[in-house]
């Protein structure tokens, strides 16, 4: 994060603030993120960890929860590289919408459009996220959550490099994927 300061940006309904790392741009959504996003939602390689690909409705309503979500001063960004101006994805904070021991929480997490994997942008992206947490929000217990399904290596891999810790007694059935493969979760916690 450059500086160690966000500015700021109108984001419609409210600010939403910007977050820069060395190669990244983390900002409100655009209007035009909506077509990226639903091309990414719909390839099944960025889709291998999750019951499935999302139709362009679906890719749709999930940028209007994101939206929404900001109104409690934190949520998931739209992220850009800042050579190009490309967008690829999303990194940021979430609250989870689900019962579970663990919960209320707040989760760092990513999505990023396949060309972009190997480069190191999640877990820079994730870094510059939990920087910005660190000086404007207080999570429960005083930490962040991430989780993703069992198979995920890549994933647990950029948890790993951020200093996120997993227990196996902490592994659970997420509530709101149906039965089958992409149920078990695993989660790693980390002080923030």
């Amino acid at each position: 994060m450059t500086g160690g300061a966000a500015r700021r940006q109108d984001g419609g309904v409210s600010d939403v603030p910007v977050v820069v790392s060395e190669r990244l741009i983390l900002r409100g959504w655009r209007e035009d993120d909506r077509n990226g996003f639903a091309t990414m939602n719909a390839d099944p390689r960025v889709m291998e960890h999750f019951p499935g690909t999302l139709t362009r409705a679906q890719s749709d309503a999930f940028v209007d929860r994101v939206l929404g979500d900001w109104s409690r001063g934190y949520g998931l960004w739209a992220v850009e590289e800042r050579a190009t101006g490309r967008f690829i994805g999303f990194i940021g904070l979430a609250a989870p919408a689900f019962e579970a021991h663990f919960t209320p929480a707040v989760e760092v997490g990513w999505r990023l459009a396949y060309e972009s994997w190997g480069r190191g942008y999640a877990t820079e992206g994730a870094r510059a996220s939990l920087s910005w947490a660190r000086d404007n929000i207080t999570p429960p217990r005083g930490e962040i959550v991430s989780f993703t399904t069992i198979r995920n290596v890549r994933s647990r891999h950029v948890m790993e490099k951020l200093g996120f810790t997993h227990r196996d007694d902490d592994d659970f059935d997420h509530p709101a994927v149906p039965d089958g493969e992409w149920r078990r979760h695993v989660l790693y916690r980390r002080a923030l």
